[in-house]
């Protein structure tokens, strides 16, 4: 008969993995905290660096006009000139699109009535027709009100929007100034254009995992929605896999029968490296 070997547990070995199965939950929230405000610090160290680039800039509007391809009018962001979003923009143009900007915006503090009215002036002025926009944060914004009561002509044939906050952002109600204050959910012109769904099907949201600006997303109803595996609000303007996917949805609008991924899904990019 064959003896029962001794038990080699170790005394309060048990214990000790029902407490770390415990802990679990705490460590993944603390990992998880300790990445985001990472990409918090990142996400300002380049909108520092984007603003001081953009200061610095010598390069002039009439500079990404020629092309062959189809026409493109940037929109920034709230305080962003157009200047922050030149290395997209010489992307952009490098591929063999006229890139348009309305440099009447300014930093773009105005209401998105007054910025979509100016931008729908340009297109007028320039006689743009199948036009892409490309835009980022209120940019987003500016284009769907442009898209909704300013191109009775159908100027604008698609928009493509990275970090937009189409639902808004709940931190803007602890601001004074009036031009980030707008983006409160409650404000009247955001809430209403967020219910008027008409032209969601022609715009692609780009967004992180994580952007410390808007903790609402920038998910829209019934548009083609991209989330991509980095954080940050400013720092995805320059990510490898939101160029891509800037330069895929674009060429998708000049021939929207070819699109893999249809109106109202969410497309997950994997994180391909380290961010």
């Amino acid at each position: 008969m064959s003896r029962r070997r001794p038990s080699r547990r170790v005394p309060g070995l048990r214990m000790s993995r029902r407490r770390l199965r415990l802990r679990l939950p705490g460590l993944r929230l603390l990992r998880r905290r300790l990445r985001q405000a990472r990409w918090w610090l990142l996400d300002y160290l380049y909108a520092w660096i984007g603003q001081t680039r953009a200061f610095l800039s010598r390069a002039r509007p009439a500079d990404f006009r020629s092309g062959h391809k189809a026409p493109i009018v940037i929109i920034p962001g709230v305080y962003e000139s157009w200047q922050f979003m030149r290395p997209l923009i010489q992307t952009l143009h490098g591929h063999g699109h006229p890139v348009h900007v309305v440099a009447a915006l300014g930093r773009n503090r105005r209401s998105l009535a007054d910025a979509a009215a100016t931008v729908a002036a340009y297109l007028e002025r320039e006689n743009l027709t199948g036009v892409i926009i490309v835009a980022h944060s209120k940019g987003g914004l500016i284009g769907k009100q442009l898209m909704t009561t300013e191109d009775p002509d159908h100027r604008v044939s698609a928009m493509t929007a990275i970090s937009a906050p189409f639902a808004g952002s709940r931190y803007a109600r602890y601001w004074v100034v009036p031009s980030i204050r707008a983006f409160a959910p409650a404000n009247v012109a955001l809430h209403d254009l967020g219910l008027d769904h008409r032209v969601n099907d022609r715009i692609v949201s780009i967004y992180g995992v994580f952007d410390p600006h808007i903790p609402e997303g920038s998910e829209l109803v019934g548009a083609r929605n991209i989330r991509l595996h980095v954080g940050g609000h400013f720092r995805i303007l320059g990510d490898p896999a939101t160029v891509r996917a800037v330069l895929d949805t674009v060429t998708d609008a000049t021939a929207p029968f070819t699109r893999i991924t249809g109106p109202g899904t969410v497309r997950r990019v994997p994180d391909s490296r380290s961010r």
